[in-house]
């Protein structure tokens, strides 16, 4: 299952819209996007996805671009470290407006509670 950075990338990539929580992290998509392209040149079956998912961006040729991202940063584990590096940055960056919260979470949490403006008692357990 693909990780949400890499199905954002991809999304990105093949001309789609793709909805983040604010400017730092649709930079860092945008930015990524083009980093992994670059990487992608000499490349056939990367380049294939790409064009594929280009032309057609269809939910299962997203998936297998995505895939082919994280073949990318699995085989270049410098360039996988520096690009989830860049995404978390952007993502602890992330600024809530209008009112808005912005929730980020790195790694695994078994149980996690996001709270605003509580007036009252309140009692978790």
């Amino acid at each position: 299952m693909t990780d949400p950075m890499t199905v954002a990338v991809a999304t990105a990539m093949a001309g789609k819209a793709v909805e983040v929580a604010g400017e730092p992290v649709r930079a860092a998509v945008a930015e990524l996007s083009r980093r992994v392209r670059e990487r992608f040149r000499g490349r056939p079956s990367a380049e294939e996805a790409l064009a594929r998912a280009s032309g057609d961006p269809a939910p299962e040729r997203i998936e297998t671009l995505a895939s082919a991202i994280e073949y990318l940063m699995a085989e270049d584990t410098e360039f996988g470290a520096e690009a989830r590096n860049l995404w978390n940055q952007a993502q602890t960056n992330a600024a809530a407006t209008n009112d808005g919260v912005v929730n980020v979470l790195n790694g695994q949490a078994g149980r996690m509670i996001q709270l605003r403006d509580v007036h009252g008692d309140l009692n978790i357990g």
